[in-house]
């Protein structure tokens, strides 16, 4: 074949379309119980939007945006995460103005050069949801309990929720300090990136995937051992209403998120399902990211839920698509053009209706019907034309069903209505 979708990407097809769909509308549902409203952002954005809220010596900056220049001469990204453009979109728009907390939702795809392995791609698909505007751990609770909702509602089962807190400006310098300390007399041990990174940003640390660094980082100091006042007792308060909404967690002190912009609370959902590549979501606070791009001290919270991850842990539960609720067969012209009449206006009721275009045999018209799932079959010929009365068959139980050529008719039968 000439032409391939590029590595690292892929076509999403009927029938698996149909569980992305599935998860996107129990998303929507539930974030329109939390008052989230939808915002649709650009794949695109300035490069500096990643590199001011990323981090420079992020993995995702050095290594893995696809940045270029446009013909204006402009260093441009796609997206690879969606926080940092939303927070743009956030002070651009005056979106602070709202009345606190302002919480939105987005879904759509990022975009990140690395080594393709399952479950990872290099353009791969977020459901995300930030809130802003209050730095409340009642806030902080509500947003992990309305992702366990998510999660739950689309049929994921036996997941671990960890959290922890990684601190704030206040109290991370002493636990870089203590950090340093422990990995100094063993930094040689570390791959190169964490040799470099030991002295520009030695957090992160923590979040490399080398099993050799895995291995040479246990025994380090937990980060919750050197919380102030203020971000132990906000971690504290956060247990205390994730008790009170039921939501199941462990408390992972080497949690860390690999993003600069997190402050206080960081949490991970992950599946043992899924081997190596075991998160399906995470997030944390962000408090002073929207100051970073030039708008008031605003704090916020936010989630992102990886769609490649989560599919495949649902996928095996849900049945086929369902197909159409009717299939007209009809034989012959004038049949035909009754039938495609019938077709437009059962459709307008809100039913899926399909009908042969082509003009084969009865025969082949059945297999079709089967072939695309069709709940019920009308064959319409000459006889049905002039009585003016026809046979339903339900494909599934085998029964057949009288009833007058009429929508209304037509409609009752279909829906089972009495």
């Amino acid at each position: 074949m000439k032409y391939k979708t590029l590595k690292g990407l892929q076509d999403i097809l009927p029938p698996d379309i149909s569980v992305w769909q599935h998860i996107e509308a129990g998303a929507r549902d539930i974030f329109k119980n939390y008052g989230f409203q939808e915002i649709r952002l650009p794949v695109m954005e300035s490069t500096d939007v990643f590199i001011r809220s990323i981090g420079e010596t992020s993995d995702i900056v050095e290594k893995e945006m696809y940045t270029f220049q446009d013909k204006g001469g402009r260093s441009v990204t796609l997206r690879p995460e969606g926080t940092a453009p939303f927070v743009r979109a956030y002070v651009e728009h005056h979106l602070y103005n709202n009345p606190a907390p302002q919480k939105y939702y987005y879904m759509g795809p990022m975009f990140r050069y690395e080594r393709p392995q399952a479950f990872r791609y290099r353009q791969f698909y977020q459901i995300g949801a930030e809130a802003m505007g209050i730095d409340d751990p009642k806030l902080d609770a509500e947003i992990i309990s309305m992702l366990a909702l998510i999660l739950g509602s689309i049929g994921l089962v036996g997941l671990n929720f960890e959290i922890t807190s990684i601190g704030c400006k206040n109290c991370r310098p002493g636990y870089r300090s203590a950090l340093k300390k422990f990995l100094n007399d063993k930094i040689d041990k570390f791959c190169k990136d964490c040799q470099r990174r030991f002295d520009i940003n030695p957090l992160r640390i923590l979040d490399c995937k080398v099993p050799s660094c895995i291995e040479s980082r246990q025994g380090s100091p937990p980060v919750l051992d050197f919380l102030c006042t203020e971000c132990e007792g906000h971690f504290k308060s956060l247990k205390k209403y994730l008790d009170i909404l039921s939501v199941s967690y462990t408390i992972n002190p080497n949690l860390v998120r690999g993003l600069d912009y997190y402050t206080k609370t960081a949490f991970e959902v992950s599946s043992e399902s899924l081997g190596s590549q075991k998160a399906v979501a995470a997030g944390g606070r962000y408090d002073s990211m929207v100051d970073e791009f030039g708008g008031p001290s605003t704090p916020g919270i936010g989630f992102a839920i990886g769609m490649e991850r989560i599919i495949p842990l649902i996928k095996d539960s849900l049945s086929e698509p369902a197909g159409p609720d009717l299939l007209f067969c009809p034989l012959g012209d004038e049949a035909a053009v009754k039938a495609f009449l019938l077709t437009g206006q059962l459709r307008a009721e809100g039913l899926w209706v399909e009908m042969n275009l082509e003009s084969t045999s009865l025969r082949s018209q059945m297999r079709k019907a089967n072939r695309i799932g069709a709940k019920n079959v009308i064959v319409l010929g000459e006889d049905e034309l002039k009585t003016g009365e026809i046979s339903i068959k339900d494909m599934v139980s085998g029964e057949q069903n009288k009833s007058l050529l009429e929508v209304n008719q037509l409609i009752k039968i279909i829906r089972k209505e009495t």
